[in-house]
């Protein structure tokens, strides 16, 4: 074994760090160079996040309540969900041009670089405009908050941010999972669409689904994970079901498949493109 593959073998989480670091730098640098473009994008961003809501407002409208969920808790749950799909935006949003690469045959570059191939592709790209999503549903989230009364204490906060971060594991894998179907499915590119639309019923309780929808929500496109099972933790405390207490651990179990599954995918591919 030469030396550079026990070079290799030895790069922990600060090598990966300060590579990261410096490849988002360089990312932020080439987007700003273009600020037209950015603002654009960015009113873009904030502007579809306002009509959704207004979408949401006007269902509330004329119903006050879905199932014993009344306005403010959808409300919580919607801010949630905003804030923690807001990594995925920023940090992840490469898996979009996934299946151009290896269609191209362009992925074979990342597989000549002594670092792993998953946080080489998906560092590439840093979504600057999921920032501003970020902030649109930290205000929704604090509002909600506001008129339910919910207290707030170090221990509440903390939780907060543990069940925000469990939430966007699952995001996350559904579309690592979704993005990595390119390396067997030739135009996959609709499974991708797919499967970021099902983002829009995170927002919703998972109670308000009947039969066959709630399974499929809850164990096969986990979209339930994203919002409800960790929004009830703080909403309902008195209520919490078992799948709410198990979430972080399925969260980083589905996140690791998802990877596994990406890496596979990479791992048999041959540098054959279009």
């Amino acid at each position: 074994m030469n030396k550079e593959i026990i070079k290799n073998k030895k790069r922990g989480l600060g090598f990966y760090f300060r590579i990261y670091c410096k490849i988002i730098a360089q990312d932020l640098k080439s987007k700003m160079s273009y600020r037209a473009d950015f603002i654009i994008s960015t009113f873009g961003m904030l502007l579809t996040n306002i009509v959704g809501f207004m979408s949401f407002y006007i269902l509330f409208k004329n119903f006050p309540s879905i199932n014993g969920w009344n306005y403010h808790e959808m409300l919580f749950l919607y801010g949630f969900s905003l804030i923690a799909l807001t990594p995925l935006q920023c940090l992840f949003d490469n898996n979009w041009n996934l299946r151009m690469q290896v269609e191209s045959g362009d992925f074979i570059k990342y597989c000549f670089r002594p670092i792993n191939i998953f946080f080489y592709f998906i560092s590439e790209v840093f979504d600057v405009k999921g920032l501003g999503q970020l902030v649109f549903g930290t205000g929704v989230l604090v509002y909600a908050w506001t008129c339910l009364g919910i207290p707030v204490n170090i221990r509440i906060i903390i939780q907060l941010i543990l069940l925000l971060i469990t939430a966007s594991l699952f995001m996350i894998a559904i579309m690592n999972v979704a993005a990595a179907t390119c390396f067997w499915i030739v135009r996959s590119g609709y499974v991708m669409i797919v499967m970021f639309r099902f983002k829009d019923y995170a927002r919703y309780p998972v109670s308000i689904f009947d039969g066959i929808f709630k399974i499929i929500f809850t164990f096969v496109i986990p979209i339930a994970f994203i919002a409800y099972y960790p929004g009830i933790v703080i909403l309902r405390p008195n209520e919490i079901p078992l799948l709410s207490k198990l979430s972080p651990l399925f969260g980083i179990l589905f996140f690791w498949l998802s990877y596994r599954f990406w890496m596979l995918g990479a791992e048999k591919y041959d540098g054959t493109g279009s």
